[in-house]
Parts: structure tokens; sequence; C-alpha cells
């Protein structure tokens, strides 16, 4: 690996939403949600350049004046269709000078902030890794859920081997958070996934600051959580 390595942050925000529209640009505790984002990820000192995708003038209007790359994104990369590898792929192709690695930045992640973003590069550079990804741990096992039919019949919903073990005795799990890749450029573009099958970590984050905004219900909960930080502050 470079000593020196580059970091470029792609923040992909589409300007639809069906579940919660213009959720992009809603107001969290009086701030636009892709804020957020943006801010983390200028208070880096790790980052050379920061890059948000869009195909929303409004969006376009709301970052503007930030120390920023803005690309237009074309219409057929804005539909629900549209991939985030696709994404990132354009986003690589209008650059004139490609980054060692791509930090992608959902928006939808606003209390993930630039410790975490540093944090996470850290473990990367550390493991001598190709990708990370951060990951926080599960509210409750998935060794307590199941599919059900459709007569709701619970036979055989837990397996014999946990069903009288308490929640405490079981494995952790975590999830995949939604608030940070990193993946090294050439890989991703070689392999078009940031999901790499090996030399890969997880950096591991609080279940609190990895709220990801999906509907009002979770911007309720991030506004919360946020106005209790700025108050510890």
């Amino acid at each position: 690996m470079n000593n020196n390595p580059t970091f470029f942050s792609i923040i992909p925000a589409r300007g639809g939403s069906k579940r919660l529209p213009n959720k992009n640009i809603l107001p969290l505790a009086g701030k636009p949600l892709i804020c957020y984002t943006v801010e983390a990820s200028l208070q880096t000192n790790r980052i050379q350049k920061t890059i948000v995708t869009t195909d929303s003038s409004q969006i376009i209007n709301i970052i503007k004046d930030y120390d920023i790359d803005i690309i237009k994104r074309p219409d057929y990369l804005a539909t629900d269709t549209a991939t985030t590898n696709d994404v990132i792929l354009h986003v690589l192709s209008t650059l004139q000078n490609q980054p060692d690695f791509i930090i992608l930045l959902q928006p939808t992640s606003p209390l993930r902030n630039a410790r975490h973003i540093n944090e996470a590069i850290d473990l990367l550079l550390s493991r001598n890794a190709d990708a990370v990804i951060s990951v926080c741990e599960m509210d409750h096992s998935p060794l307590w859920a199941n599919t059900l039919p459709e007569n709701l019949s619970m036979v055989n919903f837990l397996h014999d081997e946990i069903k009288n073990k308490r929640s405490q005795d079981l494995p952790t799990y975590y999830r995949i958070n939604g608030a940070i890749y990193i993946v090294n450029t050439n890989r991703f573009i070689r392999e078009r996934t940031i999901f790499l099958e090996e030399n890969i970590f997880a950096y591991i984050m609080s279940i609190g600051d990895s709220i990801d905004i999906d509907n009002m219900y979770d911007m309720k909960i991030a506004e919360i959580i946020m106005k209790d930080k700025i108050l510890d502050l």
C-alpha cells in the first residue's frame, strides 16, 4: 500500500425517495439531513476530495456553498433500479485523477461523524486492508427470528439448541449499519463491488451512532439522540 494513500469520499444523494419523500434534505435538529454527512467528510483531515453525486437541483442549491465537488447525476442513475455501484463508477469516470481509496458516505447516517471516519481509515491502514465496512451490534439476535407459514404455526420456529438459552448467552451478531464503506479503488473497478471476498474488515460503531434514516420514526429517534449529544457538549 502507498505510504500516503489518497481518499475521496462519495456521497450519493438522490432527490427522490418513496418511503420518506425528499429525506436527504429534511430538517434534522435545524439542519438539512445531507449537511451532516458533508460536514463530517470535510472535518476529517484524511479525505482529499468530497464529492456529492445527485440528480436534484434542490440538493445542489443546499450544498453549493461547501468546499466540495458536485456531480449532476444522469437520469438513468436516478431511478429506483440504479445501483450504488453504478453511481460510484459514474463518479470515477468523471475524475481526472483516481484516489487510492473510495469512502462511500450515505447521507442517511447523520450520527456518523469525522471521528468515526478517521477511526475506520486507521483500521484500514493498520490492517493493510483493501476494504473496511462499518457495522454495529444487532439489537436482537437473529437466532430468535424465523419466517412464518401462512397458518402462523410456530412449530420448529426456534432451533432446539437455543430454545432454553437466555438472550445474553447467545453469540453476538453484527449488522452492516450503512454509515461507512471504504474500498480500494482499483479493486472496486475490477470487481464491481465494495464487498470484497478477502482482505476486508469491520469497523464497529455503537448502536446509537448507527441510526440509518429510512422513515419518519428514524428521523425522530435521530433528533432525540442528536439533541442529547448537543446538551452533553
